[in-house]
């Protein structure tokens, strides 16, 4: 971070200190205004006149009034303003007093409504300029008369702008925040529901069929050495009942798999150490992927092998479905420290990165891959390209650890 920035945040966690450096900021500029003749023909501009004591005297409680003006804005104006006043009846040659005036109803225009600042500005604008021409020593329509009425009124003008460009940046961003709070909480009620639905099906599924099992066990045993056709009948009758939860349960789990996953397998989990023979199937599905490895000698655990292997196929899966007819794939998975990362890239120019979401083309396999990915501590980003095309970046830390609903399962 700069310099400027500390000094910003530093400034901003801390108004007061801001305040009070713009009423020292004031009080040098109305001192250095006091004795400048601007009217000066000749010779040094400076020093050219001398300010009264009473209008010095006043410089200062303008100046340190306004460390007060965000808690107390309108009294600070009231302050600034009888000072003011009180310079302009008496102050011979004139000082810059009114520069306080002027900030004090910016900072009322600024933190108030507009039907306030109308009243407020208007009220200020003439007790100050009518002072100014009738009760000063100089004629009615002095440039410095007419000077207050403008400086007044440009005071007004733009803390009424400041505040309606706060409250127009502040209603886009509670906008923003609530679509976004909305969306996320709409698909966490979506893959909660399709959970517990998943979970009912399973336990129908399996209560069903282990209640059959364990009952046709139990006639076999029970009849094994008396009635041995029988038993053989029971054994039949939980080979089928076996049978039909395995199928019914690989129609229930078949809902959560992808594509191309394979309906029953019956090799080990697949993992990176196959990444050559899934990036040849797409080739020969006629998509383009290079790959660039840097993870020689990693042992990865097998939770964290086959989620790298799912989320490069997703991926890949993604920019064959939605990348185009002439897009290119790069897939790196490199171990940076404790983590593997893994970087999908393409160069597509078909649907948007809202169809990969699924929004709009209706999958989830990003939503899947986000799971995955954070059931094992990692990260997933997701999002378009500058440029074109789209960007799937996954850490996966080496040593897992359990996520917050796993730490509390019995």
């Amino acid at each position: 971070m700069s310099t400027f920035r500390r000094a910003r945040s530093w400034l901003t966690a801390h108004p007061t200190a801001l305040d009070a450096a713009l009423a020292l900021g004031v009080l040098v500029a109305m001192v250095a205004g006091a004795f400048v003749d601007p009217h000066a023909a000749h010779g040094d501009k400076w020093g050219a006149r001398t300010p009264d004591a009473l209008s010095i005297a006043l410089m200062g409680p303008a100046a340190a009034v306004l460390i007060a003006r965000r808690r107390a804005p309108m009294a600070v104006l009231a302050a600034t303003c009888a000072l003011t006043l009180a310079e302009l009846v008496t102050g011979d040659p004139r000082a810059p007093v009114a520069m306080a005036a002027v900030i004090a109803l910016y900072t009322v225009a600024s933190t108030t409504d507009r039907p306030t600042t109308w009243r407020v500005g208007l009220l200020t604008m003439t007790v100050l300029t009518g002072t100014a021409m009738l009760a000063g020593p100089l004629p009615w329509y002095a440039q410095e008369n007419i000077g207050i009425f403008a400086w007044t009124g440009m005071a007004a003008t733009a803390g009424d702008a400041v505040r309606s460009r706060r409250a127009f940046v502040a209603a886009i961003r509670e906008r923003a925040e609530r679509a976004e709070r909305t969306r996320e909480e709409e698909a966490r009620r979506r893959v909660a529901e399709e959970r517990l639905r998943i979970a009912r099906d399973l336990h129908d599924v399996v209560a069903h069929h282990i209640a059959l099992v364990n009952v046709q066990a139990g006639v076999a045993a029970h009849v094994m050495d008396k009635r041995p056709d029988q038993a053989k009948e029971a054994l039949a009758h939980v080979r089928e009942a076996s049978r039909s939860a395995l199928n019914e349960l690989r129609a229930t789990v078949g809902l959560l798999r992808q594509s191309g996953d394979p309906e029953a397998p019956t090799e080990p989990a697949p993992g990176l150490v196959r990444l050559d023979e899934l990036v040849g199937t797409f080739h020969s599905a006629g998509l383009s992927v290079e790959v660039a490895r840097a993870d020689e000698g990693v042992t990865l655990p097998a939770a964290v092998d086959l989620a790298a292997y799912r989320v490069i196929q997703e991926a890949l899966t993604n920019v064959r479905k939605h990348a185009g007819q002439e897009a290119k794939a790069e897939v790196s998975v490199v171990r940076v420290g404790p983590n593997l990362e893994i970087t999908v890239l393409d160069n597509g120019t078909g649907h948007t990165g809202t169809d990969r979401e699924g929004e709009a083309g209706g999958g989830h396999g990003l939503l899947g891959m986000r799971e995955r990915v954070a059931a094992l501590g990692g990260t997933l980003t997701t999002g378009p390209r500058y440029g074109g095309g789209f960007r799937v970046h996954a850490i996966l830390p080496l040593t897992t650890r359990p996520t917050a609903a796993e730490a509390v399962r019995p």
